[in-house]
């Protein structure tokens, strides 16, 4: 399969030419800069990405270089771009102008095969605090804004490019042409990676990595883990086991529907009901990472106890996708903990068995795909992502049954709301959170003191960037009303307008 290697130093945007190279229907990876891999035949070109440091800084991300400049095509952005100009001889200095933001090339070389079919005026995102202000004599430039003289430039002699704007930002409004113009005419990748070819290559692995063995796999009721279960069923049918736990953080009913539709897509599904225990446990926490803690234990033993019942398992299937491999590791060594409930970072020594990942190279929208592609029907494949722990982390303080309830009675009025408006497939994360407050309030001739809770809807691709939905006044007032006046105990809702960053999607 032809492959493109993306090598992170740190930017922001890393993700993004991933993304944007696979649209092109071409395999990408994402490595640490510092931990290259293998460059075998099927690796057609290289990327570099910005980064945050300067190339002239003490701790500047250093690559190595050997196998890959004038061997491989390779494609510098921003701070590839600065360090390749300072590597050959160049300078590199701080911006007189800072340039950040919109910027138009107002010169290109219409012939270099980097730039084709982009004209004089194409708007570009720039985000750099240092400017190349001198190349060497063998590095020629091929575009130039009116601040930026080399804006990008070509090493003659090899297929190394250069470019100090961001392609794969969206302000790039010819970013995908760039980028294109790269892995399809420089680096010749065929454009072969959809989701049938995917399906196809991941069952046959499946079939040659597993045998007859039999695979325990815990489901959760959302995208990841049943577009996992789907492969490998497909692959291994009923060798493969399936545990569904109620913990008694779903949604309303989510139990019971879940699992009837499990069963009707053929899958050897056991559901466990375990609430009572998870409530015990957290009763008085209040610590949202040792909620979190709490429930992932709670889980493992319970799915641990259910999967000794099943003789001779060998394999742990589970619905690992690409951001949770990548957030697991980064330029400067595991990435600071944010949350703690990816799946990466292995199994308790105590559970003999080995991991099998059938998504662990796809974005949450290439899951998606992969899942109409195996005949998921959309009830499924298009609901909303929802976090690991539950309501546990929607919930704000400690768990109490009581609570539970009435976050699942108000959940489940703005999830069906935003279905019955039209509005559910426009959001991409979606519910409600119990706040540890309560508020004064006025229902007939008296007053009330009860709790407040907050709806929260974001707009995202994967996940890692989000903004808030803009949804209509009229339904956030109509939603209001209905929560208010069915749900006992909640008098007041709030709305939250917070994007990521600064603020992530869930409260805890």
């Amino acid at each position: 399969m032809d492959t493109i290697i993306i090598l992170d130093f740190g930017s922001q945007y890393t993700q993004l030419i991933a993304r944007k190279v696979r649209e092109l229907n071409i395999y990408c990876e994402i490595h640490p800069y510092n931990k290259i891999p293998v460059l075998d035949s099927n690796v057609k070109g290289v990327v570099f990405s910005g980064s945050p440091y300067s190339c002239n800084s003490a701790d500047a991300p250093i690559p190595n270089m050997e196998n890959i400049k004038g061997k491989l095509p390779l494609l510098a952005v921003c701070y590839g771009a600065q360090y390749l100009a300072k590597w050959g001889g160049g300078s590199v200095q701080q911006s007189k102008i800072r340039e950040y933001g919109r910027a138009n090339l107002q010169y290109i070389d219409s012939t270099n095969p980097l730039m084709k079919g982009i004209g004089v005026g194409s708007q570009v995102w720039m985000s750099h605090g240092d400017t190349i202000e001198r190349v060497p004599e063998n590095y020629r430039c091929i575009c130039s804004t009116d601040n930026v003289k080399y804006a990008g430039y070509q090493i003659e002699g090899e297929e190394t490019y250069a470019i100090q704007f961001h392609p794969e930002v969206h302000h790039s409004v010819d970013g995908l042409t760039l980028l294109k113009n790269f892995v399809v005419d420089i680096c010749h990748c065929d454009q072969s990676w959809t989701p049938a070819s995917f399906v196809e290559t991941t069952v046959a692995d499946l079939k040659a990595k597993l045998g007859n063995d039999k695979v325990v796999m815990g489901l959760s009721g959302g995208v990841d883990s049943t577009v996992a279960a789907v492969l490998l069923h497909k692959a291994i049918g009923q060798n493969l086991h399936c545990i569904f736990v109620d913990n008694g953080l779903l949604r309303k009913n989510e139990f019971e529907s879940v699992l009837e539709n499990y069963k009707g897509m053929g899958l050897n599904v056991k559901g466990v009901d375990a609430k009572n225990r998870f409530y015990s446990l957290l009763a008085g926490v209040t610590e949202p990472e040792k909620k979190r803690k709490i429930i992932g234990k709670t889980f493992v033993d319970v799915f641990d106890e259910e999967s000794k019942l099943i003789t001779d398992a060998k394999w742990l299937g589970q619905g690992t996708i690409y951001p949770d491999v990548i957030e697991s590791s980064s330029v400067k060594g595991p990435s600071q903990t944010i949350k703690s409930h990816h799946n990466v970072g292995g199994l308790p020594d105590y559970m003999k068995l080995k991991l099998v990942e059938p998504l662990r190279s796809l974005f949450k929208d290439e899951v998606r795909r992969v899942g109409r592609q195996l005949g998921i029907k959309d009830e499924l494949i298009g609901r909303h992502p929802f976090p690991g722990p539950g309501l546990a982390i929607r919930i704000l303080g400690d768990i109490t049954p009581e609570k539970v309830e009435i976050l699942q009675n108000v959940d489940d009025i703005f999830i069906q709301g935003l279905r019955d408006n039209g509005l559910y497939d426009k959001v991409w994360q979606a519910g409600a959170i119990l706040l540890p407050i309560q508020s004064v309030g006025v229902m007939g001739d008296e007053r009330t003191y009860e709790r407040v809770v907050a709806l929260r809807a974001v707009e995202s691709v994967d996940g890692m960037t989000a903004d808030w939905s803009h949804l209509p006044y009229e339904f956030l007032a109509k939603v209001s009303n209905e929560i208010i006046n069915r749900v006992k105990g909640v008098n007041r809702v709030c709305y939250d307008i917070s994007s990521k960053p600064p603020a992530t999607i869930e409260w805890e």
